[in-house]
Order: C-alpha cells, then sequence, then structure tokens
C-alpha cells in the first residue's frame, strides 16, 4: 500500500495539519512515528518520506520517490554517501530559520561589542565593572564577511546593514548578488578578504567542499581584533586549530553554536577560554520551527501530487 511516512512526534502536529496531509493523499497511509520499530514496519511501502527520518532507513526504503527532511542542511549525505546514487528527490526546509538564525547572530556580535560575557561573569562576583570606554566598541563602522549567502546570510547582511556595518559576502557563485552586500567573491577569493573583516561569519553548510574551510592558515589571515562566529555546521572550522588561535590571541574571540562532536565534549578547550562564547546548536530554534517546516512540506505535497517541480530540491552531489 502507497504510505507516507512521516518522521515527527504526534504532539508537534496539529489535527488540521494531519487533515490537510490526507487532502492531499488521500489514496496514501498515513504513518505518523518517530520510532525506528514502526518505521520499519511500513518501510518498504514508503514512497513519500518526510521529518526526521534516520539515513539508513531512507536507503532501505524500495520504493522511496521523495524525502523532505525537516532541516536545512544534508551532511547526512557525508555518512551514506550512497544516497546520492539513489533516484529519490532530496528537499530541505532552506529558509525557516533565517529569523532566528540571524537575530543570534547579531546577538553574539552584540555581546562582544558591549562586553557583555564579562559583565555577567562579573555579576557573579558582585563585581562592579567601570571604565569601560576602551574596551567597548560599535558595530556601526565595522566590517562582516558572510561566509555563505543563502537565506541566512541574507538576512543577516539586511540587519548589519541598517546597523552601519559594511558586509562583504563570499559564496559558490559570486554573479549573485545581494543589495545589502557590498562586494561579493568567490571561494577561492577567501584569503584575500579575510583581512577586511572584523566579523567572519560561517553559515555554510557541511559538504565536502567546506570541511576544515577554516583553519590555522584563514585563522592567522584574520584581524588580531576579529571575531569568528559559526552558526552553520561544526565540521567547517578546524577546532584545534581555533582554540589555539584564540589561546595565542591570533583573533580576539569566537562566538560558537555548533561543533566537530555534539554535545561539545567537557574535555574540549573551548569551555576553559574567556574570549569564547558557546551555545549548544540552537541558533535555529523558534517555536515557530515545526509550523513552518510543515508549511514547506504541505506545499511541496501539492506540488509532488500535481507532479510539479518541488521547491528546496537539494544537490545530493552537492550536498545542498
Amino acid at each position: 500500500m502507497r504510505t507516507l511516512l512521516l518522521g515527527l512526534d504526534a504532539e508537534c502536529l496539529s489535527e488540521a495539519q494531519i487533515a490537510r496531509v490526507r487532502d492531499l493523499a488521500p489514496d496514501a497511509r498515513i504513518a505518523v512515528t518517530r520510532e525506528r520499530e514502526e518505521m520499519l514496519a511500513v518501510l518498504d511501502d514508503v514512497e513519500i518520506a518526510a521529518g526526521f527520518v534516520p539515513g539508513d532507513l531512507i536507503l532501505e526504503a524500495p520504493k522511496l520517490c521523495w524525502f523532505q527532511q525537516w532541516v536545512a542542511g544534508a551532511d547526512w549525505l557525508l555518512r551514506y554517501p550512497e544516497a546520492a546514487e539513489r533516484e529519490f528527490v532530496l528537499t530541505n526546509v532552506s529558509g525557516i530559520a533565517a529569523i532566528p538564525m540571524s537575530e543570534h547572530i547579531l546577538g553574539m556580535l552584540l555581546a562582544f561589542a558591549r562586553e557583555l560575557p564579562e559583565s555577567c561573569r562579573a555579576q557573579m562576583h558582585h563585581e562592579w565593572l567601570v571604565e569601560r570606554n576602551e574596551v567597548v566598541f560599535e558595530l556601526a563602522g565595522k566590517t562582516m564577511l558572510l561566509i555563505g549567502v543563502g537565506a541566512v546570510g541574507k538576512r543577516t547582511a539586511r540587519i548589519a546593514a541598517v546597523m552601519g556595518m559594511r558586509v562583504l559576502g563570499v559564496r559558490r557563485n559570486p554573479t549573485l548578488n545581494v543589495s545589502s552586500i557590498e562586494k561579493m567573491a568567490g571561494p577561492e577569493c577567501l584569503p584575500d578578504v579575510l583581512p577586511e573583516a572584523d566579523f567572519v561569519v560561517l553559515t555554510v553548510p557541511l559538504t565536502q567542499q567546506t570541511k576544515g574551510l577554516i583553519g590555522r592558515k584563514e585563522l592567522r589571515r584574520m584581524k588580531p581584533t576579529g571575531y569568528l562566529v559559526n552558526i552553520g555546521r561544526g565540521g567547517t572550522v578546524d577546532e584545534r586549530a581555533l582554540a589555539e588561535a584564540l589561546r595565542e590571541k591570533w583573533i580576539a574571540g569566537a562566538a560558537l553554536d555548533v561543533f566537530e562532536e555534539e554535545p561539545l565534549p567537557e574535555d574540549s578547550p573551548l569551555w576553559e577560554l574567556d574570549n569564547v562564547i558557546i551555545t549548544a546548536h540552537y541558533a535555529g530554534s523558534t517555536p515557530h520551527y515545526h509550523e513552518r517546516a510543515m508549511a514547506v512540506f504541505l506545499d511541496n505535497l501539492q506540488r509532488y501530487q500535481a507532479g510539479e517541480h518541488l521547491r528546496n530540491v537539494v544537490d545530493k552531489g552537492l550536498g545542498y
């Protein structure tokens, strides 16, 4: 029997959303579960999968035609490269977290500019900090370099420009301009633009091309007063080189939401550094997440049923 598998907890879905799925796919059996055994029980008949379905099960679904993943990043393809050879269409929910992620980035920048981590530490010790004129700074007039200019990068660029910042961008196709970005460059130009940036912000996915994108050489190219912000994927930064750069003051600081290993191991040197802000991979978190992801899925389900081109199709070869 033709089956549509929703790899979601039932409480994430409203009755209206389930009813809409049934309306759009009236001839399909709808299975809603995140339990592996329950997924396995219907896997042979799954034509459409959506939500959080493990990569190994995706490969084992013989009738799968389309998988709507519930996140933007498709780095699971690095663990299951054979998926790129399969004929199913892969779509993501790129863009639904542009608001929280751009706000998270700006929050990190403001925290450094206004010395908020230092003030929080002082507060814990009932210490009154004085004479801050020489240590705080303004974002206006600073230069932000966005590495990755998708939905998150574009919204971040707009906000930064309104705040008076100069914005540069690096993307695979530098001919695709963004009005709020002063200069766009290709990845090969990264060494040339890094020294211009006060803030280097990574929003790129993890692919074979971006793995270890920021390492010792790139950190050495940054300003000693510069900051690195990563809310994309942890594997894009060499954490050993970054810890050294932060200890030795090659750069002023780093704000990190993503890491090579998550949760970040207790023995990671990054925990102990005063010039690091660590958040636990929640830059994209928002109470509207499932609502927005479901909107993308329902739109795509309507397109799929009508034989139309799907939205947010991932190039499985490129990984995004």
